[in-house]
């Protein structure tokens, strides 16, 4: 059955090579892509996998979902990767966001005869990842699927549910993901990039002029996502901490300490977009109408995500990635000097919600979200590097961090006291 079944997947994965050999109009050498990730360790326990940068972290999705992505043309011959611990390192990343909302960007171009696994790989890759992977998948999106793609649906389709197959959307075009990502954190190669522009000629029957953007608008008065801690101060009578995070925080303080999975689901997108258009406009927000606690925690995780500048500021990246290097005993003592020199107000809003965090985690025995599970979820919204989302090989630091902020917060932030800082 399946010899039957790999002869036609292969055949039509090498008819669709073809048609790209020919749009290209040059001859086609395999040469995976290769990966911006030059913070991953040789000690990884996958760097033969991983230093392909196949797997990616990218970032969060508009719901506040994290997003995982998988590049074809990354994939070196299958003579030069085990597919097996392919396997096994799809599952050693997934596994640090099964627990919450996730989802997964698929770039098809870049999979030929070379470097295709087998068709018996792939049936036995989906029987493996079982219900705790599936479920809290939310939306998988195939970029630039061709017919070969169908083919492999019309094989899988016994196997795969009606309800994970809605999950599936099939994008054609790389601006297509912008409706639904932050396309700016997500790490393209190159090729996928080349091959979309190719894509776009060949529909258009010549290159398109160079499209003139237009000049940002100045924010509203009233904006509060997006603009600057000073700016939030400055229109906000000095008020350090800004409004939709003294919000939030008051209101889950209130109602959501003992919620089960607290900051782990998400929220619709059509809800958070007119959550973020009443805050803009300066109008009121109750939470309460929602009937929903989850609403305004991605609410908070999306404010600090969309926040110019980090919390803990971009001049801070380097160092809170060299904690793993840090002797054990010395890491909280590291975090205190990294936090004693932050710039005043980010020090304020840090030490406010890190007090709130800590409170969360004080409940864990009801929430089940442990310092440890709030850094997995908060350690990416409040550090990332100045271009870019961060490498997978940065999680375990920066969550390492987050990590000892929340748990060591009274010892880490009490030696430095700011006039008008308030706590929750």
């Amino acid at each position: 059955q399946y010899c039957m079944r790999d002869k036609r997947f292969f055949s039509k994965l090498q008819k669709d090579e073809a048609e790209h050999a020919i749009m290209e109009k040059r001859k086609t050498s395999f040469t995976p892509a290769a990966s911006e990730d030059t913070e991953l360790s040789i000690n990884h326990p996958y760097y033969d996998v991983a230093r392909h940068g196949i797997v990616q972290l990218a970032g969060d999705d508009n719901s506040g979902r994290r997003v995982v992505t998988f590049s074809c043309c990354r994939m070196p011959p299958s003579h030069q990767l085990n597919h097996s611990r392919l396997l096994e390192y799809l599952r050693y990343t997934l596994d640090q966001y099964v627990e919450n909302d996730y989802t997964l960007v698929y770039f098809h171009y870049g999979l030929n005869s070379r470097n295709k696994p087998s068709l018996n790989w792939l049936q036995s890759a989906y029987k493996e990842f079982d219900r705790k992977y599936k479920k809290n998948l939310k939306a998988l999106y195939v970029v630039h699927p061709t017919n070969f793609i169908k083919i492999l649906w019309n094989i899988f389709k016994p196997l795969i549910s009606h309800k994970f197959g809605k999950k599936i959307t099939y994008l054609n075009y790389l601006s297509d993901l912008r409706e639904h990502l932050k396309y700016d954190q997500l790490n393209i190669p190159e090729d996928v990039i080349r091959h979309d522009q190719n894509l776009r000629d060949k529909q258009k029957g010549r290159p398109p002029p160079l499209a003139k953007l237009p000049p940002p608008r100045p924010p509203l008065p009233t904006q509060q996502f997006g603009v600057s801690l000073q700016y939030l101060k400055d229109k906000n009578k000095g008020q350090l901490i800004p409004p939709v995070m003294k919000q939030t925080v008051s209101y889950l303080k209130s109602k959501g300490l003992r919620v089960e999975g607290l900051f782990r689901r998400s929220a619709s997108i059509q809800t958070m977009k007119e959550v973020h258009k009443l805050y803009n406009q300066g109008k009121p927000v109750n939470f309460d109408d929602y009937g929903d606690v989850h609403i305004p925690a991605v609410v908070l995780k999306t404010f600090l995500r969309e926040l110019p500048q980090p919390l803990l500021t971009f001049e801070s990246y380097d160092q809170i990635l060299g904690i793993t290097g840090v002797e054990s005993s010395l890491r909280v003592t590291s975090c205190k000097q990294v936090i004693q020199g932050l710039p005043e107000h980010n020090y304020v809003v840090l030490k406010y919600l890190i007090c709130f965090l800590h409170m969360v985690s004080q409940e864990s025995i009801y929430n089940k979200m442990t310092g440890s599970n709030l850094a997995c979820v908060f350690g990416l919204n409040l550090i990332w590097p100045p271009k870019g989302a961060s490498s997978l090989s940065a999680l375990n630091p920066l969550n390492l961090f987050t990590e000892l902020l929340i748990d060591f917060y009274p010892n880490i932030f009490s030696s430095r006291t700011v006039p008008g800082e308030i706590l929750p």
